[in-house]
């Protein structure tokens, strides 16, 4: 029965729902803190849905060792498309970060390896292995692209919303997760949504392969929230685009806000006086 309902991003699938709330809670409760709120959330008001075990390999009898991933598992299409969005909004962010020129947008296998080799020297995928940066390419290939998927995890999401739920809060893919649930369910009480880190505004991959229903199409107002507040780190490469407004209307507050070396990290967009003021307008605990 939370009043909070969370949803987490890609790169999940090693956790857990208790392992994200213990970070995710304390972090929302710093934010509130931050924010001047006049009471925060108990441990019980806040819900980490979790969908990353989705993504997790299946256990299996021991065998040949499986060959690393690498530039030829990252597919055509979408994937790749991805991929080179992201290495643009890298190099565009961090001056270690060497652009791709108007001809190597070109989509060869050549061009694939370079971009990975670029972003495995920028300042926000430094720490992730390229095998890791291909497998999250693959999860949010199989959100958008693969119908049970999708319905599995939006299946998560309804079954803990309920009467007593105020605000929906999704980080990275998650944002996607969350809008996507308020647009198929109008009739749920939620008053507030969050979203951080959000690649929602990314057209032609993101934004207009979102589900909004039979009659509704992507950009519009997600259900019967009143409010809506994204925050974006202006170094996060994930949020491309830091202003929906010209994609979901002038009613979404858009914020900049500096999260430091860890640009896209959830708990950081959690502990900022912007987030803890959305979430106690949200739970009207101003």
């Amino acid at each position: 029965m939370a009043r909070v309902v969370c949803i987490h991003g890609i790169g999940q699938q090693w956790v857990g729902e208790r392992e994200l709330h213990r970070s995710w809670h304390p972090a929302m409760a710093d934010g509130l803190l931050r924010a001047g709120a006049s009471a925060t959330l108990h441990a019980d008001d806040v819900h980490c849905v979790f969908y990353g075990d989705l993504f997790r390999p299946q256990g299996r009898t021991l065998a040949a060792t499986d060959p690393p991933l690498d530039a030829s598992d990252v597919a055509e299409g979408f994937e790749t498309e991805l991929l080179l969005a992201l290495w643009t909004e890298a190099a565009r962010t961090d001056p270690g970060v060497m652009p791709p020129e108007a001809h190597t947008l070109a989509r060869t296998p050549r061009t694939v390896q370079r971009a990975l080799d670029a972003l495995s020297q920028s300042r926000f995928f430094a720490s992730l292995a390229v095998r890791a940066l291909v497998l999250d390419l693959k999860q949010v290939r199989a959100y958008l692209y693969e119908p049970e998927v999708r319905d599995a995890v939006q299946e998560r999401v309804a079954a803990v919303v309920t009467d007593r739920t105020e605000v929906l809060v999704g980080h990275s893919l998650g944002s996607v997760v969350a809008y996507e649930a308020l647009c198929a369910h109008p009739e749920w009480p939620v008053r507030s949504l969050l979203t951080v880190g959000s690649p929602l505004g990314i057209r032609g991959l993101v934004f207009d392969r979102l589900r909004v229903g039979v009659s509704g199409k992507p950009g519009d107002w997600p259900g019967s929230v009143r409010t809506w507040t994204n925050l974006a780190d202006e170094g996060d490469v994930v949020a491309l685009v830091k202003d929906l407004r010209p994609l979901f209307g002038e009613a979404v507050h858009c914020r900049l806000v500096h999260n430091g070396s860890r640009a896209h990290d959830a708990t950081r967009y959690l502990t900022t006086a912007e987030a803890g003021r959305a979430i106690a307008d949200g739970c009207a605990l101003s």
